[in-house]
């Protein structure tokens, strides 16, 4: 309830409740942006953008239509997956040194700390292989669903089945 009162306040511009959402979920809106962007000042500055994106939007929320913990993070997701889209991302990545990409084949387990924030590990690890694979690609690596096809070897609808599928696994055990 005291969520909820949070959110409207929010709603209502008020500065305190930006600051208090701010900080109950920055690190993990942090989280899944860095696992997708792979680049902390990047993932500061998405941040930002997305908490303000939010404040701008507020009123487009509705507690009908989900919680606003997933709410955010949707924006971010997809500020994140246009970021690694643009033009000047991909120009700044093309001379990349070796360390970034041991990085990232070293990173198996993109469920680190700051993504887990709200928990969504503990979830994410009962699920079968086939759901863990689907949900890395498409919710903390931002691949598309084609290219979470392409990446399974797995036709496009294959792919968004068992998304669907395993996002209500998830559900299922959340709520």
């Amino acid at each position: 309830m005291e969520l909820e009162r949070l959110i409207k306040q929010f709603q209502d511009k008020n500065q305190d409740a930006f600051r208090q959402l701010y900080g109950m979920y920055s690190k993990s809106i942090h989280g899944v942006v860095y696992n997708i962007v792979k680049d902390t000042a990047i993932a500061d500055e998405l941040m930002q953008d997305v908490f303000i994106k939010a404040w701008h939007k507020s009123d487009s929320y509705s507690s009908k239509k989900g919680r606003f913990f997933t709410w955010i993070l949707n924006i971010a997701r997809n500020a994140a997956i246009d970021k690694t889209r643009s033009k000047a991302f991909k120009q700044s990545r093309q001379n990349l040194n070796a360390d970034y990409f041991v990085d990232i084949i070293a990173g198996h387990d993109n469920l680190d700390d700051s993504t887990d924030a709200i928990g969504i590990k503990t979830f994410v690890t009962h699920l079968g292989e086939k759901c863990k694979a689907v949900i890395e690609l498409l919710y903390f690596k931002g691949f598309t669903q084609k290219e979470a096809s392409e990446e399974l070897q797995m036709p496009i609808g294959t792919v968004k089945t068992r998304n669907r599928n395993c996002i209500q696994q998830l559900r299922d055990m959340v709520l």
